[in-house]
């Protein structure tokens, strides 16, 4: 349901296109590492991916499940509630091995939260957790590494700004783009591991970031 209604809404709210490197698959059981710019990027890299025949199950905030309608739906689909700072949040990367082990493809934001610049700018990724690089070297599968870029210019910055931009983002048809890296496979300690799929998934917003003409600044 989430990819349909995304595939539904993102045309809708913007101009998607998407792209992905010559060797770009997605096997079974593969994790998909995506950047997390603005709340309207899981939308984006859902229906992007349904373009490609993917259908993840979602790695996301808890709070999420608090809303009735949604939380049903992300339960039902068998996505993944993540509490951060929480003594359940390791249960997330049992469910996700779970998954990963049942063949389905893991989409997770390493980030683990949003920047905090209000402005619409984009940003090459932040410091990523160690999360992913524990469920990969726990799992052995493949990283396929994501960047998407221009879903700040659907929503960003503090409550009333992210309204307005939701409420007037049809009328600007804003551009996004996401692309999508040759998957990778996770070597070394959980430092180099995270540093590695920071570096991919970096590489991937880059070419994103070029695709629009935007300003494909080095990482922090």
């Amino acid at each position: 349901m989430l990819s349909r209604t995304a595939s539904i809404l993102i045309p809708v709210v913007g101009r998607l296109s998407v792209t992905c490197d010559p060797g770009a698959v997605f096997a079974p059981g593969s994790i998909v590492a995506a950047n997390h710019t603005s709340l309207a990027d899981p939308a984006v890299v859902i229906a992007a991916l349904r373009r490609l025949g993917v259908t993840p199950v979602i790695m996301a905030t808890a709070g999420l499940w608090r809303i009735p309608v949604l939380g049903r739906a992300l339960t039902r689909e068998g996505h993944i509630p993540v509490h951060r700072r929480d003594r359940r949040a390791a249960g997330a990367l049992d469910l996700a091995a779970q998954a990963l082990r049942q063949e389905r493809l893991v989409l997770i934001y390493a980030e683990g939260g949003l920047p905090r610049r209000k402005d619409g700018a984009e940003a090459a990724p932040g410091d990523f957790r160690t999360g992913l690089a524990r469920l990969a070297e726990r799992t052995g599968v493949p990283v396929v590494p994501v960047g998407q870029v221009g879903a700040r210019r659907v929503t960003s910055g503090g409550t009333l700004k992210q309204i307005a931009g939701l409420a007037t983002a049809p009328l600007r048809r804003p551009a996004m783009h996401v692309h999508v890296g040759a998957p990778i496979l996770l070597t070394g300690d959980s430092t180099v591991r995270t540093a590695q799929a920071r570096t991919a998934v970096t590489a991937a917003w880059r070419t994103a970031a070029t695709h629009l003409g935007e300003d494909a600044a080095p990482a922090a």
